[in-house]
């Protein structure tokens, strides 16, 4: 008996195949844009390098504006050879200025370019009134406008020492309290305010005064006024020089001389 054959499927149709990366233009297009831009960077920056350290328009001096009390030129120097590098382009004036503010003696100090080899600098020097005397005993210096800095002095100044930050407190104060004291010829050495804001005065011949905390009723500018008033009369309390006076009281004051150790209340 013969066997009927079945008929033959028919071929399924092959997928074609996915196209490749280069049969896609517009992403290869896109590649190149970005390795053109990238190399085209990279150029840029070993050009900015390579013109750093070409000998076109060199550096060629530093000139300092005003004359200086404090500052060193040996400082100067030190500071020029650690901040100034590259062209007259390409120099760092924030860097150069950095470095010559981090000087002991230099308050502010600004830089600018002179065509066509130049760098001009203008320092405003500090101004030292007072020594600034921390909790830990270390000293620092206080200049004209209550900012404290670091630097060795040689001058003789007078002593602050009070709450972190109060040293321009202490220097409007210690201003009005000279006015006062130069009626009677005398200068205060050492102003203190304490953590309670209470005011101590220690003058030119070892007198302490002790004018205590500011009042709306009694204010600690009226009883120094009033020890300035009464200064001929305190002396002649005691043969020798007082040792300390105190004014905190509302229409007197306590006397203590230098060998006593109480003393009346007037």
């Amino acid at each position: 008996m013969a066997k009927s054959s079945r008929p033959s499927r028919p071929a399924r149709p092959q997928k074609p195949a996915a196209d490749g990366f280069w049969d896609k233009p517009p992403l290869m297009n896109l590649v190149s844009d970005l390795l053109l831009l990238a190399g085209i960077a990279s150029l840029a920056w070993a050009g900015l390098h390579a013109f750093q350290r070409l000998p076109l328009f060199p550096l060629r001096q530093v000139v300092i504006q005003g004359e200086l009390q404090q500052v060193t030129r040996m400082q100067l120097e030190y500071a020029v050879k650690g901040s100034v590098s590259g062209n007259f382009f390409t120099v760092n004036l924030e860097s150069v200025r950095g470095a010559f503010e981090k000087l002991p003696w230099v308050r502010r100090a600004e830089v600018r370019r002179v065509w066509p080899d130049a760098l001009e600098l203008t320092i405003e020097e500090q101004k030292a009134v007072a020594r600034w005397r921390r909790s830990d005993g270390e000293y620092r210096l206080v200049n004209h406008l209550g900012e404290v800095f670091i630097a060795a002095a040689e001058q003789d100044l007078p002593d602050f020492s009070g709450p972190e930050g109060s040293a321009a407190q202490i220097l409007e104060r210690y201003r009005e309290f000279s006015a006062a004291l130069t009626e009677i010829g005398h200068q205060a050495r050492a102003v203190h305010l304490s953590p309670r804001q209470a005011w101590q005065l220690r003058l030119d011949d070892g007198l302490v005064l002790e004018l205590g905390r500011e009042e709306a009723k009694h204010p600690v500018k009226e009883r120094l006024e009033r020890f300035a008033a009464n200064y001929r009369e305190t002396l002649q309390l005691t043969r020798s020089a007082p040792g300390m006076i105190d004014m905190r009281y509302p229409n007197g004051f306590a006397l203590r001389s230098g060998h006593a150790d109480k003393a009346p209340q007037t």
